[in-house]
């Protein structure tokens, strides 16, 4: 089934006529999570309220997804329900079209970045813009394909839908500022939790799928990964998130890239620590599409095996 769901995912994405006509799962989920936002985020008691929101989104999305998931359905909902939870082609598709707007000017692709990241952009350049590209790439890559793929693979269409509105939850109210941080302390911490064994996962395969690649290598391919990998576990734990950093830093040492490092949050530039700091530090749109490569020989290593098993129960 995940075999299935990866490729349709691959091929189709997000199509445009079909959530023209119906809401997506996700924005369902939005729309909930924004009404409890503002019918209880307020007054004393912030992080219960938060602790009930949450519960009440998990809820009926596993009941739904329960349902949906019976054996009288021969398995198509939960195919095409994994394949529209699952991200990657939209994912490629936000991020390739950074580097065309850099192509075209700018403030082009200035525009786009501002699509898929929350930092400031207005005085982006190029290297900034690429650098904030490729930084959502990475963490995106974990949260949106290899994340929700694993819930999947262990608890079928319920775990990949609670994943889904945990990590929906958390982009819209886990922020550590004064309004978020109690209510949405729970939505918070629960995604770290889920998000722990699949970005370290994700940082293997990325490492894996750039040691494969590389045809510079002096020395064997075993050594090669173990050192690129040994580099990652070393700064990751150095990032703001204890998830993002991994395949941030997997992307980074795989394309020799400093990423992560100091970033523009309502005026304010921070002082977060680069991520491979010997890395190229000129980024251009170039780099967003070995990213975009990296990434889908990734999503191939990931893929393929699981295919290759959905071809021998076939035979």
């Amino acid at each position: 089934m995940l075999a299935l769901a990866l490729i349709l995912d691959a091929i189709f994405g997000e199509p445009d006529w079909l959530w023209k006509r119906f809401p997506h799962p996700a924005v369902v989920m939005g729309n909930f999570i924004r009404w409890l936002d503002t019918t209880l985020n307020r007054g004393t008691g912030r992080k219960a309220k938060g602790i009930a929101a949450l519960i009440a989104l998990l809820i009926p999305v596993y009941i739904i997804a329960r349902i949906l998931s019976l054996d009288i359905f021969f398995g198509v909902f939960e195919i095409l329900g994994a394949a529209i939870l699952l991200a990657h082609r939209s994912l490629i598709e936000h991020v390739r079209a950074v580097a065309e707007g850099l192509r075209t000017s700018p403030e082009a692709g200035r525009r786009a970045v501002a699509m898929i990241v929350g930092r400031e952009t207005a005085q982006m350049g190029e290297a900034e813009a690429s650098r904030a590209a490729i930084e959502s790439a990475a963490e995106n890559f974990s949260d949106g394909v290899i994340a929700p793929a694993f819930w999947f693979l262990l608890l079928g269409l319920p775990g990949i839908a609670l994943y889904k509105a945990v990590n929906t939850a958390d982009s819209m109210i886990g922020y550590r500022t004064e309004h978020y941080e109690e209510f949405g302390w729970a939505a918070a911490r629960l995604d770290d939790v889920l998000n722990w064994l699949p970005a370290r996962l994700s940082a293997l395969l990325i490492v894996f799928a750039g040691v494969i690649r590389r045809r510079d290598r002096e020395q064997g391919f075993v050594r090669d990964f173990s050192e690129r990998f040994d580099a990652v576990m070393e700064e990751a734990p150095r990032h703001r998130s204890p998830n993002a950093g991994w395949p941030e830093a997997a992307v980074a040492h795989s394309l020799d890239l400093a990423l992560s490092g100091p970033r523009i949050y309502d005026g304010t530039l921070t002082d977060d620590p680069f991520v491979n700091e010997d890395g190229e530090h000129a980024l251009e749109h170039g780099d967003i599409d070995d990213t975009i490569a990296l990434l889908w020989r990734t999503w191939t290593t990931f893929t393929l095996p699981l295919a290759l098993l959905l071809l021998l129960q076939v035979i």
